[in-house]
């Protein structure tokens, strides 16, 4: 959604179909939408299978092989039911024909209005901008770790093998650039398609070695409870990091910041928020049973001394050649879904410097720029520039504060409740007329008070990594 598609002033061919919609354009004016289930699923896994997956193994061991499985069910349900609520608002009103909102903020102005708008703006952008600090910082560990586990496989595993994550961080920095040049959602598609497949492979190396390791040693590790109080962790540790845990979890699956963007995708009929749900049903399916296996197998493999992240935390050393290939793939997905998280963000800018500055030529004039063999590409100045130097600040504070991961937890503690939970049900609420003091009325708010406590846990378990963290800490340098 950049400002070359703001098609309002398009002339509608009201005789294609009576519905003021030719067969180039939507029912909107804009040209017309071409997603599907498979696509929007694409979109979805992306976001959602990030390197999370990876601190599933030691979220597991925080919390037992009772409570563990469990809350990863529990995330997956609230996530589903809440995506499905929030696919309804995508138009307001009728399903087919009411007004369509093209962003989360769009949505929350059409049904609640007023401040919430401002709010709800702050947390999603804000939470943005730090999944683009906290995927560098993820994608310069496994950069690192394919250095370390060729380190490892010439030189023994008691070798120190020390890098430094700082160039990586800038190689990743200069390809986020490049990419960041893509105008607008609709055209990552294979972006996605490619990152989607991408987070499958060292999903399932990550699955395969926990495996093999559970078959070679013939154990199954772990306990009911978790990690023991006494001999590993302290009382308060152990309490600290449940709630860690939880964030790990909610995070891992939290997407609704990105949900109407990608309805925004599909093609109609049928109705958005029908292929939406079924996109989200199938996509947390998949998700949930790769999240289980990763999280159980990992923890199955290692017990109490499960590693931070199953791939780079060096639980594994061998086959080295798999873990570079798998370390390799995180790298590329997360090169994809950088993109997937930040282009709702460079949308929302540049609308609001067209909208502000029309006439201003550095931001509306489109150069063309010949590409042989293909159609020119349009070359946006003031998209080059301003998308450039929010790159560059991202890579900046990723290698300013390489232990982000905690922070981020932080941010995402902040907007698992708001934009997955208590937005989506205030709409719903709103655009179904659910009357107040009904049964579903209070469930609904039952649901939003319980997400709300998991949220402000969770946020106390990240402050108290971090806290833990700057007892370490030196500026430039990331924890090997």
């Amino acid at each position: 959604m950049t400002m070359g598609d703001n098609n309002h002033h398009q002339v509608f061919d009201v005789s294609a179909n009576g519905y003021g919609e030719s067969k180039c354009f939507d029912d909107d004016g804009r040209l017309k939408r071409s997603g599907s289930v498979w696509t929007a699923s694409a979109h979805i896994i992306t976001a959602v299978i990030g390197s999370g997956v990876l601190s599933l193994a030691w979220a597991t061991a925080q919390l037992g092989w009772v409570a563990g499985p469990a809350v990863l069910l529990l995330f997956s349900f609230v996530t589903y039911y809440t995506s499905a609520l929030l696919a309804d608002c995508y138009r307001s009103g009728d399903q087919v024909s009411g007004k369509r909102n093209y962003t989360y903020m769009d949505a929350v102005r059409a049904n609640l209005g007023g401040l919430q708008v401002k709010i709800c703006g702050v947390i999603q952008y804000v939470n943005l901008f730090g999944v683009a600090v906290g995927y560098t910082i993820a994608s310069s560990i496994s950069m690192m770790a394919v250095k370390r586990s060729d380190c490892f496989h010439k030189h023994g595993h008691r070798a120190a093998c020390n890098v430094s994550s700082t160039p990586y961080m800038i190689m990743f920095g200069v390809m986020e650039i490049l990419f960041s040049q893509i105008p607008d959602f609709d055209q990552i598609w294979w972006l996605s398609i490619v990152a989607a497949v991408m987070s499958f492979t060292y999903s399932t190396i990550g699955l395969g070695l926990g495996v093999a390791q559970v078959a070679e040693t013939g154990k199954i590790q772990g306990s009911l409870t978790g990690i023991s109080i006494g001999t590993e962790v302290t009382e308060m540790q152990k309490i600290w990091r449940s709630f860690q845990a939880l964030g790990a979890i909610a995070f891992a699956y939290s997407y609704s910041l990105i949900l109407i963007e990608i309805q925004d995708t599909l093609k109609a009929p049928p109705s958005e928020a029908k292929t939406m749900k079924k996109a989200t049903l199938l996509s947390v399916a998949v998700t949930t049973v790769f999240y289980m296996l990763c999280g159980c197998f990992g923890y199955a493999a290692f017990g109490d001394q499960s590693p931070g992240n199953l791939l780079t935390g060096f639980g594994f050393y061998n086959p080295y050649w798999l873990l570079d290939i798998a370390n390799v793939a995180i790298v590329v997905h997360l090169v994809g879904a950088y993109q997937v998280y930040c282009q709702p963000l460079f949308a929302f800018v540049e609308k609001t410097a067209f909208e502000w500055y029309p006439s201003n030529k550095f931001i509306t004039k489109e150069l063309d720029v010949p590409i042989p063999g293909f159609k020119p590409f349009k070359l946006n100045l003031f998209r080059l520039v301003w998308r450039t130097i929010f790159v560059i600040i991202t890579t900046v504070i990723s290698m300013l504060m390489p232990f982000f991961n905690d922070v981020v937890g932080i941010l995402g503690a902040f907007g698992f409740w708001p934009l997955t939970v208590y937005f989506p049900v205030e709409m719903y609420i709103v655009q179904k007329k659910i009357p107040k003091w009904s049964a579903r009325w209070i469930s609904l708010q039952i649901l939003s008070g319980a997400c709300l406590v998991i949220s402000i846990a969770a946020a106390a378990g990240s402050f108290a990594g971090v806290v833990s963290d700057l007892k370490v800490y030196r500026p430039f340098k990331t924890p090997n």
